[in-house]
Parts: structure tokens; sequence; C-alpha cells
């Protein structure tokens, strides 16, 4: 018993020489300073760009030119054009409908056969002037010569059919040297007014004539411009009245879209109150068919001097020339691994809804910047030697992705956070999120590659 105690004590003393040992003879800890949690974000670097702005509109496409087809003169329909049809084009000049020309044919010719009668009695009223004026003369030198003037009137004179000759003889008595005169200045007996009257009465048959001419001609209705059929209400043999709607023509020559522009984007087109008056903006207007955007070239036809009440916008008109012919796509599209090619572009309609792009101020330099990045009362924060600035920029033009805004105090190849941040202040150091560009997946499968995103500290 005595001995196993003496055994236990001289365990127990080594075992606390041991721990005394390794205590004595134990290494200092290495001090290492606190990690710093720098926050991990999403940024890009902006792309600056100089040149003329693109100020972006949207509007709808309608017609520059719409003529509502009409009949001028009554009578039955004996020819219609085949393409007189809703939707069908009609080519310049071409014959739409004729009316009956039987009663205007008949017309002209009564009209001319009164201007041939007038013809005749103008000649003969210029014919009894000229009789009248040699009497009158003769009359003159019976007076000079102290006879009597009126001696040798008898009643086949001219002068004798307004007064008989034994009045013109008495009346020469009682007159004395006064009457030559009177006969001179009296416009009857020259027979003026009749011939006066013969000439009103040609003008009356001529102008009778041109209007039976033109009557004639307008029972033949044309086509004054290249255009589409939008609507017809007109049959073969029916009787038609002047004035009466028998369709309507869309002038495809050109189209207009209408483009409403805020007060903020119309100030950032310098000449627009100038467009038409020798300065021409150009512009460009898309439309998306079978999921390809197509674009046609256009320019600023005039502006609106007037707000729309509605939506006080100031109403810009883009003139659209040759729309019939296809547009030209605006990105290279695949179908079905096939490039679209030109055969395959389709018009611009009329009603479209078009996206338009018109040429605005020239600036030496202005950045792109995602929508995602713009932060409240139009701040960025960029990303410089690891730290975050936040800087006010001023916002030229906004779109529905993209913002265009001014370099200044960007630097020369500014990097922007596109991703939130629970705290952004001045001077904090962040990470950006590299992202490494997918794998190409095989020819044969199915991609099967993720993109990898790493931390990496702004160096």
């Amino acid at each position: 018993m005595q001995r196993q105690r003496v055994i236990g004590g001289l365990i127990l003393l080594v075992a606390i020489l041991i721990a005394a040992m390794l205590i004595l003879l134990r290494s200092e800890p290495e001090e290492k300073p606190p990690e710093e949690l720098i926050p991990l974000v999403e940024a890009e670097v902006l792309e600056i760009r100089s040149g003329n702005l693109m100020v972006q509109g949207a509007g709808t496409v309608r017609a520059r030119e719409e003529l509502t087809l009409a009949a001028e003169v009554a009578g039955k329909l004996v020819y219609v054009n085949p393409d007189l049809r809703e939707g069908q084009r009609v080519a310049q000049g071409s014959t739409l409908f004729r009316i009956d020309t039987s009663d205007y044919r008949n017309a002209v010719q009564t009209a001319q056969a009164d201007v041939a009668s007038q013809n005749v009695a103008l000649m003969q009223a210029q014919e009894e002037v000229t009789l009248a004026k040699a009497e009158l003369d003769r009359f003159q030198q019976r007076g000079v010569s102290g006879g009597n003037a009126y001696a040798s009137v008898d009643s086949s004179d001219y002068a004798a059919q307004i007064l008989p000759p034994d009045v013109l003889a008495k009346k020469a008595e009682l007159d004395g040297p006064q009457s030559r005169q009177k006969i001179a200045t009296n416009g009857l007996a020259t027979r003026q007014p009749q011939l006066q009257s013969a000439r009103a009465g040609l003008r009356r048959a001529q102008a009778n004539l041109a209007n039976a001419q033109t009557a004639l001609q307008r029972t033949v209705v044309r086509a004054p411009f290249s255009g589409i059929v939008r609507a017809e209400q007109i049959a073969l043999g029916s009787y038609v009245q002047p004035g009466q709607s028998l369709g309507s023509i869309v002038g495809t020559a050109d189209y207009e879209a209408v483009i409403p522009l805020s007060e903020r984007d119309a100030a950032l087109i310098p000449q627009l109150f100038r467009a038409g008056a020798g300065a021409r903006i150009e512009a460009s207007v898309y439309s998306d068919y079978g999921g390809v955007r197509y674009r046609w070239s256009a320019y600023v036809d005039r502006v609106n001097g007037l707000l729309n009440p509605q939506t006080r916008t100031i109403d810009v008109y883009l003139r659209i020339p040759n729309p019939i012919r296809g547009g030209a796509p605006a990105a290279v599209a695949e179908n079905d691994g096939k490039s679209t090619t030109a055969s395959g572009t389709p018009p611009l309609f009329v009603g479209s809804f078009v996206a338009a792009e018109i040429t605005g101020r020239a600036l030496d330099s202005y950045a792109m910047l995602p929508l995602a990045a713009l932060r409240a009362g139009n701040k960025i924060w960029l990303v410089q030697d690891g730290k975050l600035h936040i800087v006010t920029v001023d916002i030229y033009q906004r779109s529905d992705t993209t913002a265009l805004i001014s370099t200044r105090g960007l630097g020369a190849k500014p990097t922007v956070v596109t991703g939130n941040l629970k705290i952004a202040t001045e001077g904090l150091r962040v990470r950006i999120a590299e992202t490494r560009p997918a794998a190409k997946a095989p020819a044969t499968g199915p991609s099967t590659a993720k993109s990898d995103a790493k931390a990496k500290p702004v160096k």
C-alpha cells in the first residue's frame, strides 16, 4: 500500500515537471492584423464616343399624300381599272375609271356649232359697221360742200333704219351746222352696239364650248400619282354623281412619321426649327418585321410650332422617301442559319409604329452609361485605384437601357459600378468581380460551360 502511494506521487511529480517544461519552452503565437472585408462589386468600363448625338424617338407612319376619288361629272361607268381594288397598286397616269361620253360629245358638237354661228354673226356685224361708217363719211362730205347732207337719204340706207329720210331732212334744217357733228358722234349710226353684242355672243359660245370640252375630259379619271388603293366603292355600270366619293388612294412616293420629342430632346438638335429652310437634318426610322429590324433613310421635313396640348411635346415630321422599297437590315440577322437578304426585305407600312434616330448636336466626347449604373440625383460610382468615387454627371439623353452623359470628371478610362452596395461612401475600398467569358459549346452537343466569376482586387 505504501509502495503504491510512492509510485503515484512520482508519476504526479513527473507530470507536473513535464507540464512546467512545456509552459516554459512554448513559443509566442504569431500576431496577424485583422483581415479587412472589402466589398465585391460588379463594374464595367464606359465607352467614350465623339460625334453627333442621335436623338431617339418613336412615332407612327402615315401617308403624306392621300387622295379621295370622286366623279366630277354625272354618268354611267363604262370602264373600271381592274387594279382599283383595296390594297392594289396603281401607277401614275393610269386610267382609274371612265364615264359614258355620249352626252358630253354631243354637247361639244352643239357648242362648236354655236361658235360657228356666232362667228358668222360677228362677220355680218363688222360688215354693217363698215357700211355705216362709209355712209356717215358721205353725209359729212355733203354737209361740208354746203348741201343738205340728208337730201339723198332713202329707205335703203342704214341711217334710214334709225330715223326716216324726211325726219332726217327736217332735223338737218332745224339743227343747222351742228348736225354733222351729231352724226359723227352717234354710236347707233355706226352699228357699234350691234358689233359689241356679236362679239359678246361669240365669247359666250366659246365659253360654252370650253365647258363642254372640259366636261368631256372629266369623263376619264386618271391617277395623279403612284399609290396604293386604301378603299374603293365602285362598280362597273353604276351611275355616279358629281362629288360622289368612290374610294381613296395613298401616295407611295413619300411617307412621313410623326415623332413627338420632349423639349430637352428637341434642344439637342440645333437646326431643328430651320428644317426645310436650307438646313437638312438627316434621320433614320426602324421597323421590325419577322423578328428582324429594318432601316429606312429619312430627314426632318418640318416641325410643329405648337406644343401638343395632351403630351406637352414637340411634334417633328420625318419625311421618308421611297418607302415601298425594302428597308436595309439594321444588323446582321440569322434565320435558320441563313442571313437575311435584300430580296426579302419588306416595304414600310402605313400605320406602323417605328423607332427614329435624328442627328443631333456634335460633341467632342460623351460616354455611354448603362442605366443600371445611374444613381439618384444623376450620380454614378466610379472605381479609381481600388476606391469608390461618387461623381455627379450631366445627362444628355436617356433611353430604356442607356444614358448619354458628359465626360467631365470621368477620367481617361472610367470604370463604373453597375451593381448595388449596401453602403457607398467616398473613398470606400472595393473589389471588381471579373467575369470570364463562357466557353464555347461542343459542336455535337448542348453547351455545359458556365461563366466563372472570381474576386480580383483592383491594382
